[in-house]
């Protein structure tokens, strides 16, 4: 009650009538709906620590989920088979508890309402895999459940009814073996879990750019799960397929996709969207349009509630599959491009111009005749903001390339090395409310950090800040922790980072 000795007494009868809880919301305390202008934040590092074993190695730092409840974090650290367990309740100085050892390798975490869920591969990585969950406080095993091939990314609902995975089947390196992606859920109030594929989907009927091209694949086999965002009325269920350059969208109550959706290409002969294509031309920041298509292949995604309305956010990371028995990738230089569509083709393929550029040679070449009449590249260097049918409300163009470059130029798609490939590349989102303002949190997994928008206009985001700090790099996993729910009473941040296997606490005042 603290609050309430800072009113006059001229509020003295309206306090009576609140409880405390509703006091709490009526005079601001982070509250949803009070205005707060977001131009005035502050973002500090309060906390930073080390996780893992690996001194020069990566992989000790992936994805991580934060408890209310006991003021845990748990982090995914699969080059030790384990989960890390931190204690954060002061983040300046983090405590590290005991681990949860593992038979397998972790690749998500999530949690809700004191329990802990764990995506958990197979031994065999093409065999399927399971969903294990703990208690929190206790850390005891409370369940395991069947998945789905190589379970990569395990949420809850909002509501806290279903845990969902998106398996995503990858096929092994020399390409013999590809089982089917799919999607598990488990209704935690019935005890049941259903795995659900893609066998009643016709690829030809999809359309707008979604990809099904690995050698002899089926639909199901060829479509691959990345991640997993929730509606707010946990009703459906937005999964990311990454290679496919694509989103399934799931009716959790009936258990079924009931859409599958491409999500185009983005054109970077369009101004907004030029991009510094070559590691080779000795300019940094050699911004300039060319006659590539790009798919936009989200890594990441997450689901908001603006203006009453649903929207889906995207790091658009892009991907090639790469594998000793099958690999779509080739530099531009080294595909035997068009002369009608491309009547500058031996200019376009130096490596100061576009000759560099990672493309997929499994689309492209459109009358079949042995030469590409379209170059199409992987990710789009951006993040998205999409409505719930698949439908794109607003990209960021080149602006994460351009803000980077003018804030920190020798940082820019990692000093240059990653313009020939995929830039900066978006990896991860997640969004926090503050008062009646939505804020966006882009992590950046080459050039590092996390930059924060103001997207309370979808149609209109504003820059707020570029989190970054040269000892933490390629974040992984990003996670918002509201104020009702942190240890500090504060909005957090918290950036995990696989490289330099560091975790990052932000507060933002």
């Amino acid at each position: 009650m603290k609050k309430i000795t800072k009113l006059t007494l001229g509020f003295s009868a309206l306090v009576l009538a609140f409880s405390c809880n509703e006091l709490d919301d009526f005079i601001g305390d982070g509250g949803k709906d009070t205005p707060v202008d977001v131009s005035t934040l502050t973002y500090k590092k309060i906390g930073t620590f080390s996780n893992g074993n690996g001194s020069g190695e990566e992989g000790f730092a992936e994805i991580s989920a934060f408890d209310a409840k006991t003021n845990k974090l748990f982090i995914v650290n699969p080059e030790e088979q384990e989960i890390s367990v931190w204690d954060i309740t002061n983040p300046a100085v983090a405590v590290k508890g005991s681990s949860i050892a593992l038979t397998g390798t972790p690749n998500s975490v999530a949690v809700k309402d004191g329990v802990l869920a764990v995506a958990l591969e197979n031994e065999n990585k093409q065999a399927n895999g399971t969903i294990v969950t703990y208690s929190t406080d206790s850390q005891n095993i409370k369940n395991t459940y069947s998945a789905g091939a190589l379970p990569d990314m395990v949420t809850f609902s909002p509501d806290g009814k279903y845990i969902i995975s998106a398996n995503e089947g990858e096929p092994n390196d020399d390409y013999t073996v590809d089982p089917e992606g799919s999607i598990t859920i488990v209704d935690l109030a019935k005890n049941e879990t259903k795995t659900i594929g893609f066998e009643a989907f016709d690829v030809n009927a999809i359309g707008n750019d979604f990809r099904v091209f690995g050698p002899g694949a089926t639909c199901s086999q060829d479509i691959e799960p990345e991640y997993i965002a929730v509606s707010e009325d946990s009703k459906y269920a937005y999964v990311a397929l990454q290679e496919n350059n694509g989103m399934a969208i799931v009716d959790l109550k009936a258990g079924v996709v009931s859409e599958l959706v491409g999500l185009g290409v983005k054109d970077y002969s369009l101004a907004q969207n030029a991009i510094d294509a070559s590691n080779k031309d000795d300019i940094l920041g050699n911004f300039k349009t060319w006659p590539v298509l790009s798919y936009y292949m989200p890594d990441a995604i997450t689901y908001a509630t603006i203006n009453n309305t649903g929207y889906l956010i995207t790091a658009n990371e892009g991907d090639a599959r790469d594998y000793d028995g099958y690999s779509e990738e080739e530099r531009v230089k080294d595909l035997i491009l068009n002369t009608t569509a491309f009547p500058n083709a031996e200019e376009l393929q130096k490596d100061e111009n576009l000759g560099r550029l990672k493309t997929t040679t499994a689309n492209g070449d459109i009358d079949n005749d042995g030469d590409f009449d379209v170059i199409y590249g992987y990710g789009a260097r951006s993040f998205s903001i999409w409505n719930t049918s698949g439908a794109l409300v607003y990209d960021s163009g080149n602006r994460i390339g351009k803000k980077t470059f003018e804030l920190n130029p020798s940082q820019f798609n990692l000093e240059d090395s990653r313009s020939d490939d995929k830039g900066a590349e978006p990896e991860a989102v997640t969004t926090l409310k503050v008062g009646e303002s939505t804020l966006l949190f882009v992590g950046l997994e080459r050039t590092g950090g996390a930059m924060v928008y103001d997207i309370s206009n979808p149609l209109a985001p504003v820059f707020l800040k570029w989190l970054f700090d040269a000892d933490d790099v390629a974040p992984e996993g990003l996670i918002a922790i509201p104020a009702k729910e942190s240890p500090t009473g504060e909005n957090l941040v918290v950036i995990t980072n696989e490289v330099s296997n560091t975790v990052a606490i932000y507060e933002i005042k």
